[in-house]
């Protein structure tokens, strides 16, 4: 019988149940090895729809608990976490952090920032990631690339989420420009479009992703 469950929650609803155990030493260990991996997503995932997205993974128990969990809110708030199924009981309760995909344009493919990094900011020569409406180009010597997100506020996360990873990393072989100014901005329509890219593509400032 499972008597332990990993529970991803998306704004306090239940989302997925990742993995069922019958002790509570093997439900533990692979909570807190998520936890851990976890720690290491540099850009997640912040808006679905539209929709503000906040994420949080639970170990729950079959068996009531003697001592109730809570957890501050946004407000600071101390709030007692209650299950809708009577039956459980949550054990603990952390936020996580559900890693967002980036779209590379030239190859017509979603990518994680892993892959974006190996394969586009490898660390010899100089680079230059540049924020372009919802778009981030990446400028590596003769190479142009460009890669699509959701929105503006979403390229301006993923250059601060980036620049703060590379700091912390020690790598200086990147820079990084959030806010262009004007002739900077048309300096790179000119090279984005010289090198294919469209101007419908380049002048939108949002995408929009099919519904889950």
């Amino acid at each position: 019988m499972d008597n332990f469950t990993v529970i991803l929650f998306k704004n306090k609803t239940k989302k997925k149940i990742l993995k069922k155990f019958k002790t509570y030493t093997n439900a533990k260990k692979f909570y807190d090895k998520l936890i851990e991996h976890n720690k290491t997503v540099i850009f997640d995932v912040s808006t679905e729809n539209g929709k503000h997205s906040n994420y949080e993974i639970a170990l729950v128990s079959k068996s009531k608990q003697d001592k109730p969990l809570y957890i501050r809110d946004d407000f600071g708030r101390q709030v007692r976490v209650e299950m809708e199924d009577s039956e459980f009981t949550i054990i603990e309760l952390l936020p996580y952090k559900k890693e967002e995909l980036i779209y590379d344009i030239k190859n017509k493919k979603r990518l994680s920032v892993d892959s974006f990094i190996r394969k586009y900011l490898q660390k010899s020569g100089i680079k230059m990631v540049s924020k372009i409406n919802n778009k981030i180009c990446v400028q590596n010597e003769s190479q142009v690339d460009l890669f699509s997100l959701k929105s503006e506020e979403d390229s301006s996360r993923f250059i601060d989420s980036l620049s703060d990873f590379f700091i912390t990393k020690g790598r200086i072989d990147t820079i990084f420009v959030k806010d262009s100014s004007t002739a900077q901005k048309k300096y790179l329509y000119t090279v984005l479009e010289s090198n294919g890219f469209s101007k419908s593509v380049l002048y939108r400032r949002f995408t929009t992703f099919s519904k889950e």
